[in-house]
């Protein structure tokens, strides 16, 4: 693997990480924000506050799964996991009608994740014929 290839793969992993981080700590601890992952943001979107501590308990799981060396398939799913979470909420933007500026984190993260699964490095990828 390239050495741009690899560097490529850890800024968008660690920052993906970094804002799975902070959302999480926001919705597990109910922080009533307006932006990405808030509970305001959630009611604005009709869903229930209930499911927030939910996503945010995955969203750790997803980082601890992405991080851990080893475990290809554990981030295969993780990955998988992050990527239906941010459709689902890119989606929830679209119907509602909201702004691009709403728009805008999911559409970061949904970049974040295509760029981090693509660029990861064959150690990391998980092949089917193991």
């Amino acid at each position: 693997m390239k050495k741009r290839d690899k560097i490529i793969y850890w800024i968008a992993t660690v920052w993906l990480s970094l804002g799975l981080v902070s959302t999480a700590i926001i919705q597990i601890f109910g922080i009533k924000t307006e932006g990405a992952g808030g509970g305001q943001n959630v009611d604005h979107l009709g869903y229930p506050d209930y499911i927030l501590p939910l996503l945010g308990i995955w969203k750790i799981l997803a980082v601890v799964a992405l991080l851990s060396p080893k475990r290809p398939l554990l981030k295969e799913w993780a990955y998988a996991g992050i990527f239906f979470t941010v459709t689902g909420a890119l989606y929830s933007h679209i119907v509602v009608g909201d702004s691009v500026g709403l728009i805008a984190p999911a559409l970061l993260y949904l970049v974040l994740i295509t760029v981090s699964w693509y660029f990861r490095p064959i150690e990391k990828k998980f092949l089917y014929n193991h």
